[in-house]
């Protein structure tokens, strides 16, 4: 039989656990607020910086040079062309070496009628135009005073001669003495990117613009190249030092006298 003071304090022990409860639920649940907001904050902190940044990136900001700004547009639509038909050369250096050589070699020829058409301008509107030409006189012919032989009618007459092939255009765009795999690459790259180098000169009618456009194309083309080149240097010397070297020979040296072998025996042979 439960007593009066034991029923009590059993109460009292259940009243205070249950506030203990109440408390610590109170607690978590503040944390978990406060830990909310915090996050909440912080998101709309970083939302606030990606868009200032987006709003204030400098690379939006167009060049003061109109030339600048056509050649950047030009060069995202044809550096990527360039570059995955440039990586798939891997056999040797010549190829790559051919490819970029041909490739700015084409650029150069394509812009040059362009230029020249230009300098060049159009016929003066004063110039008098070529007279028409007429037949002024009628050709008498007297057909009775040809000999029989002169009466003789050729219907063979001069047989046409054979028919040529038709030259390769890989050789005419080629550069003598250059690897004709660089070379049959730079044909197929060039024909994709050749009408978008044109149309974006064409569109330029200041001849600064012009000349910007030109020069910095051949320049970025030539350092773009390089840097494909550096790309695919994946197998590049280690470096080392002095110290290292010596300390190598001396063990290479101390595993010869003892007869040891030069490499790790294999897994298996050491019974791993």
């Amino acid at each position: 039989m439960i007593s009066r003071e034991e029923l009590a304090a059993e109460i009292r022990l259940r009243e205070q656990v249950a506030k203990a409860i109440k408390i610590v639920k109170h607690r978590i649940t503040k944390k978990n607020v406060n830990a909310l907001i915090e996050e909440l904050n912080f998101r709309n902190i970083i939302q606030n910086l990606i868009l200032e940044a987006a709003t204030e990136d400098p690379e939006k900001d167009p060049h003061p040079a109109t030339g600048i700004n056509v050649l950047e547009d030009l060069l995202k639509k044809i550096i990527p062309i360039l570059e995955d038909d440039f990586k798939v050369l891997t056999t040797s250096a010549e190829q790559r070496e051919s490819f970029r050589s041909h490739i700015i070699h084409g650029v150069r020829n394509v812009l040059a009628p362009v230029k020249s058409n230009e300098k060049a301008g159009q016929t003066s509107a004063s110039e008098d135009p070529v007279p028409e030409t007429g037949l002024a006189e009628a050709v008498e012919v007297n057909i009775e005073d040809e000999d029989e032989e002169g009466k003789f009618i050729d219907i063979e007459g001069d047989k046409p001669a054979p028919e040529e092939e038709p030259p390769d255009p890989r050789e005419e765009f080629g550069i003598e003495g250059s690897d004709e795999t660089g070379r049959n690459a730079a044909y197929n790259s060039f024909k994709k990117i050749e009408n978008q180098i044109v149309d974006a000169y064409a569109l330029l009618g200041d001849e600064q613009d012009q000349s910007v456009f030109y020069d910095y194309l051949v320049t970025n083309l030539k350092l773009y190249f390089d840097k494909f080149e550096t790309e695919l240097q994946t197998t590049l010397e280690e470096p080392t030092t002095p110290e290292y070297e010596e300390e190598k020979g001396e063990l290479e040296a101390s595993a010869a006298e003892a007869g040891l072998p030069d490499e790790e025996p294999p897994p298996e042979e050491l019974g791993l």
